[in-house]
């Protein structure tokens, strides 16, 4: 009898120790989780893991392309407006110069508009660099469709272009710079189509 009685209480003392075990995971193991039901009607969690922030130092090959490439930046922010005004001034006068065969009236017409050009840039210009001005004469080429060798040689004559030409030599560059967007103006496109967007110019 007293076997039975023991028995019964250690059997009722498990029981409880098992309800309250229960009871206190119902309360403690329950994780509340963001959810997402897929279009065949599964709930995933989701969760949000913290941000973790990596330091590093930058490889020498990217501190050499990023400079590269902040350099192209401020150039093409500097010398763009200068060769939009100046490609929109040289597009009129060929416009202008079409249907004219006779040379002191294709003159006049340059001349009228170069006094424009210079009392708007000269003082302007003269303040590029050598490679602000490389840079320009790029984006000229971008919106007039002609290198600069070639601008001069239909405006002031070939012994004009011929001795500007020998004046860019001894400064590292050329008159003939010409501009390519798909390959090495690539960069330079990129840059220009950005600065369009943020003062809305129109290509």
């Amino acid at each position: 009898m007293h076997k039975q009685i023991f028995l019964l209480v250690l059997t009722l003392t498990i029981a409880s120790v098992i309800s309250k075990s229960f009871a206190q995971r119902s309360v403690y193991d329950t994780i509340k989780s963001y959810a997402e039901i897929t279009p065949e009607g599964d709930t995933i969690p989701i969760a949000w893991l913290p941000t973790v922030q990596v330091n590093t130092k930058m490889p020498e090959k990217w501190k050499k392309y990023w400079a590269e490439w902040t350099r192209l930046r401020n150039a093409v922010y500097i010398t763009y407006p200068y060769a939009k005004r100046a490609g929109k001034i040289m597009n009129e006068i060929n416009a202008k110069l079409v249907n004219v065969t006779d040379r002191k009236q294709r003159k006049a017409i340059i001349r009228e508009r170069e006094a424009e050009l210079r009392r708007e840039f000269t003082s302007k210009l003269s303040q590029l660099s050598v490679y602000q001005g490389k840079v320009l004469m790029k984006l000229i080429f971008r919106e007039t469709g002609s290198n600069c060798y070639e601008i001069v040689d239909e405006y002031k004559g070939g012994f004009t272009a011929i001795a500007y030409q020998s004046v860019m030599f001894f400064f590292g560059t050329s008159l003939k710079q010409n501009y390519d967007p798909n390959d090495k103006d690539k960069a330079m496109e990129a840059i220009v189509k950005d600065v369009e967007k943020m003062y809305g110019y129109k290509s």
